[in-house]
């Protein structure tokens, strides 16, 4: 589904083809920000550009929520996050940011309002996982009301290494508790 949103510094828009250059030059090409992702770092624009060619078509379905995070003020592409699936009807959700913007409170911005979307369509809690390593994105979660829930001890198998991750589930009572 295409749908483009809106918060105080952000805008959430689906992702365009012309993506693809400012996409490997901001986070897709950085190893840096692919150690903590599924996938691993781009070797060249053409693996962006197709992964923007197959999210083109992942768009047409309605549960599919992928969006590009922009700055309103400078109109930068910075980052990405998406529902990456579902777990027994429960969103998950993932994200991925240009390095030189952590630590800024972007993440958290984009991430409190994909969740408040994911409400307003019905669903009553989200699920975020992340590398136990990743702190940045383990504070991420819990300032979006994140509840560990489950730390898998066991051997997750990531891009040819075995990970720990942490799987946190984000409530209406406990989003709201943490905008206080």
């Amino acid at each position: 589904m295409k749908l483009t949103v809106e918060t105080d510094r952000l805008l959430l828009r689906p992702f365009a083809p012309e993506d693809a250059e400012d996409m490997f030059n901001g986070w897709t090409s950085d190893p840096e920000v692919a150690k903590y992702v599924t996938w691993p770092a781009h070797k060249d624009v053409s693996v962006t550009r197709a992964l923007l060619a197959q999210w083109e078509k992942e768009y047409e379905k309605p549960e599919r929520l992928n969006f590009a995070i922009v700055i309103k003020e400078t109109n930068e592409l910075i980052g990405g996050i998406d529902v990456v699936g579902y777990i027994e009807g429960t969103p998950v959700i993932g994200y991925n940011l240009n390095r030189k913007f952590w630590n800024r409170g972007y993440m958290t911005e984009a991430c409190r309002r994909v969740i408040e979307l994911l409400f307003e369509k019905g669903h009553d809690t989200v699920k975020i996982d992340a590398m136990a390593e990743n702190a940045a994105s383990n504070r991420v979660i819990v300032k979006c009301g994140g509840v560990l829930v489950c730390t898998n001890d066991d051997e997750r198998p990531l891009k040819g290494d075995v990970v720990r991750v942490n799987r946190y589930l984000v409530s209406k009572d406990s989003f709201a508790r943490a905008a206080l």
